[in-house]
C-alpha cells in the first residue's frame, strides 16, 4: 500500500513536470506573474497588523499621526495588492492559454502521424474529447499551483505575525490546524478519482454526439431519433451523476475546512476574550490576531480549492500524455530515402497481413508485379482482401509477413511524404473537406497553384460546368464532407484533386461503385483522362469498368487464385465467370 501511493506521488510529480514544460516555454510572462505573487503574498498580515495600528493607535488612544499612516496605509495596500494580483492573474491565465495552445498543436500533430490501424480501433469523438476537453483541463495546472504557493507563502506570513503578536493565542488559534491536512490527503485521492470518471464519461457523450451527427441520415432514413435521443440521454445522466459526485466532494472538502477555522476562533476568543477581561491583552490586539488567524484560514481554504484544480489537471494530464506516449512509439515513420521517380515497378512478394481479432487473413502470401504504364484490375468478391492490398501500396498498412518493393528497394526506406506524394488515391468514399471546390482541388497541388491549373483539373475531370453552375463558382463551400453535392460531383472533384496531384502511380479503389448508371459514365470518362499515361492500380466491383485492363487479378480470402486478360479468365476461372454472370448474365 505504502509503495503504491509514493508510485502515485511519483506518478503525479511527474505529470506536472511534463505540464510545466508547455508553461516554462513562456518564462517572460510567468516571471511577472510571480513577481505579482511575491508582492501579494504579505499582503494579508500587513492588513492584520493595519487593524491593529487602526484600532490601539486610532480608535483608543486617539493619535492623529496613527490615523494618517493607517490612512495612507490602506490605500496603499489595496492600491498595491489589487495593480500586482492583476498582474498576477492577467499574465498566468494568458500563459495558460499559449501553453493549452501548444499542448493542443503537438497532441493534434501527434494523432495525425498514427497508423491507420489505430483509427480502426479507436473512436473519433473519444480523440475530440482528448485534445478538446482534457487539454482544456490542464491550463489550470499552473495557476492553481502558483495560487498555492502563493497562499503557501500567505499562511507562513500569517502564521509568523500571529506568533509574533502573542505565541499563547498563536498556540490555541494553531492547535487544531494539523486537522486541516484531511481534506488535502482524503479528498484529493477522492476528487482525482472522479475527475477520471467524469473525463471518461466526457469522452462517451463525444462520442455518442459524433456519431449520432455523422450517422444523422441513417439515424432518420431508420426513424430512430427517439431511441438516439435516448441514448444521449443515458449517456449524459451518467456524466451529470459524475459532475454531481465531485461537487458533492468539493463541497465537503470546503465546509470540513470551515468547521476546522471555526474551532481554531472559538479557542481563541474563548482565550483572549479571558485575557482582555483581566487586562492581560489590549482590545487591539485580539482584534488584529481575530484578523490575523480569519485570514490564516481563508488562503488554507484557498489551498484546498486550488488542490481540487490541480488534481482535475493531473486527471487530463493522465489522459493526454496517454495518447502522446501511445503515439510516440506507434507513429508512422518512414525511411530517409526521397522518391524522385520515374516509377519503374512495385512488387509484391509473398505478402501476408491480418487485422486485429480476425479470424483469418486478410492476406495470404500474396506475389504481385506492377509494371510502369499498366493497367492492373483487381476483382473479387466482397472481404477478399482487394482494399487492404491497395493500402499496403501507400503504407497505410505494412505487411506483416513478405515485403513490397518500389523500383527494387523496399517501400519502408522511402519517406512518407515523397512515397504518398507520388501516388494518387481515388477511393469508393469521395471525402471533401469543409471548404471551397478551388481549395478542395488545389488540395492535391503540391506547392504553389494558380487558377488555370485547378480549372483545367477541373475540365479533365468533367466537373468544370457544373462547378460554374454553382453559387459563387470555384468559391461555392461545398459543406462538411461535400454535402452540398451529389455522389457524382463529389467524386468528380476527388478525381479533379488527382489530377492536380499529377502522380505516377494511381490507384482507384471502387471508385464508381456507389454511383448511378449515368453518374458513372461521366466519372468513367474522367477517370479515363485521369489514368493516361498513368500505371494503373484498380479495385473493381463493376467490372464492366475493367474489361480492357492490362491484366486482371482474381483474389478470393487474400490469396490471388488466378490472373489474366478477361477472355482467358472467363474460360479457366470459376470465381471470376460467376462475378461476370452476376453482372452481366441478368443483362444478358
Amino acid at each position: 500500500m505504502a509503495e503504491s501511493k509514493i508510485k502515485g506521488g511519483g506518478q503525479s510529480l511527474h505529470m506536472l513536470k511534463r505540464c510545466l514544460a508547455y508553461f516554462m516555454r513562456y518564462k517572460a510572462r510567468l516571471a511577472v506573474a510571480i513577481l505579482g505573487m511575491v508582492v501579494v503574498a504579505p499582503c494579508s498580515a500587513a492588513s492584520a497588523w493595519l487593524v491593529k495600528k487602526a484600532v490601539d493607535d486610532v480608535l483608543i488612544n486617539k493619535d492623529v499621526v496613527a490615523l494618517k499612516f493607517v490612512t495612507v496605509g490602506i490605500v496603499v495596500l489595496m492600491t498595491a495588492k489589487g495593480v500586482f494580483r492583476f498582474l498576477q492573474n492577467y499574465y498566468m491565465n494568458t500563459s495558460g492559454l499559449l501553453a493549452i495552445n501548444d499542448l493542443r498543436n503537438d497532441l493534434y500533430a501527434r494523432i495525425v502521424c498514427l497508423p491507420m490501424d489505430y483509427f480502426n480501433e479507436s473512436q473519433v469523438g473519444m480523440l475530440m474529447s482528448r485534445v478538446l476537453n482534457d487539454v482544456g483541463l490542464i491550463r489550470a495546472s499552473l495557476p492553481s499551483m502558483v495560487m498555492f504557493t502563493r497562499e503557501v507563502f500567505s499562511v507562513i506570513g500569517l502564521a509568523v505575525y500571529v506568533f509574533y503578536l502573542d505565541w499563547k493565542l498563536a498556540f490555541w488559534g494553531t492547535l487544531v490546524l494539523p486537522a486541516a491536512l484531511y481534506p488535502f490527503i482524503y479528498y484529493s485521492k477522492r476528487m482525482r478519482k472522479l475527475g477520471r470518471r467524469t473525463q471518461s464519461h466526457v469522452s462517451d457523450v463525444s462520442v455518442r454526439l459524433q456519431e449520432g451527427l455523422s450517422g444523422i441520415k441513417v439515424i432518420k432514413g431508420f426513424a430512430k431519433e427517439k431511441e438516439e435521443i435516448s441514448r444521449f440521454r443515458d449517456e449524459n445522466a451518467k456524466l451529470v451523476t459524475s459532475n454531481n459526485k465531485q461537487i458533492l466532494a468539493s463541497e465537503q472538502s470546503s465546509r470540513v475546512m470551515e468547521t476546522v477555522g471555526s474551532f481554531a476562533a472559538g479557542l481563541v476568543l474563548w482565550y483572549g476574550g479571558s485575557r482582555v477581561i483581566e487586562g492581560d491583552l489590549t482590545t487591539g490586539a485580539l482584534l488584529s490576531f481575530l484578523t490575523a488567524l480569519a485570514l490564516l484560514y481563508e488562503p488554507i481554504k484557498r489551498m484546498n480549492a486550488t488542490n481540487i484544480d490541480i488534481q482535475m489537471a493531473l486527471t487530463g494530464a493522465e489522459r493526454v500524455f496517454e495518447i502522446m506516449d501511445k503515439a510516440d512509439g506507434i507513429t508512422e515513420r518512414g525511411g530517409s530515402v526521397e522518391f524522385t521517380g520515374p516509377f519503374r515497378d512495385i512488387a509484391f512478394e509473398d505478402v501476408t497481413f491480418s487485422y486485429s481479432g480476425a479470424n483469418r487473413p486478410a492476406l495470404d502470401g500474396v506475389s504481385l508485379q506492377v509494371k510502369a504504364g499498366e493497367r492492373i484490375a483487381i476483382v473479387g468478391s466482397s472481404g477478399s482482401g482487394k482494399t487492404t492490398l491497395a493500402n499496403m501500396v501507400p503504407r497505410f498498412f505494412d505487411p506483416q509477413g513478405g515485403r513490397i518493393l518500389l523500383n527494387g528497394r523496399p517501400l519502408a526506406d522511402y519517406t512518407l511524404t515523397s512515397l504518398r506524394r507520388s501516388m494518387g488515391l481515388v477511393s469508393q468514399e469521395a471525402f471533401l473537406f469543409n471548404a471551397s471546390v478551388r481549395e478542395n482541388i488545389a488540395y492535391g497541388a503540391v506547392g504553389g497553384y494558380s487558377q488555370e491549373e485547378v480549372e483545367a483539373a477541373a475540365k479533365a475531370a468533367y466537373a468544370h460546368d457544373f462547378i460554374l453552375e454553382l453559387p459563387e463558382g470555384y468559391d461555392t463551400l461545398v459543406g462538411e464532407r461535400g454535402v452540398k453535392l451529389s455522389g457524382g460531383q463529389k467524386q468528380r472533384l476527388t478525381i479533379a484533386r488527382a489530377i492536380m496531384k499529377n502522380p505516377p502511380l494511381l490507384i482507384l479503389d471502387e471508385a464508381t461503385s456507389a454511383l448511378d448508371t449515368e453518374s458513372e459514365r461521366i466519372v468513367q470518362l474522367a477517370l479515363e483522362n485521369l489514368m493516361q499515361h498513368r500505371t494503373s492500380l484498380v479495385i473493381a466491383h463493376r467490372l464492366s469498368t475493367i474489361l480492357t485492363a492490362d491484366l486482371i487479378v482474381v483474389v478470393e480470402n487474400g490469396r490471388i487464385v488466378d490472373q489474366g486478360k478477361h477472355a482467358k479468365l472467363l474460360e479457366r476461372c470459376d470465381i471470376y465467370r460467376t462475378l461476370y454472370e452476376m453482372q452481366f448474365g441478368a443483362a444478358g
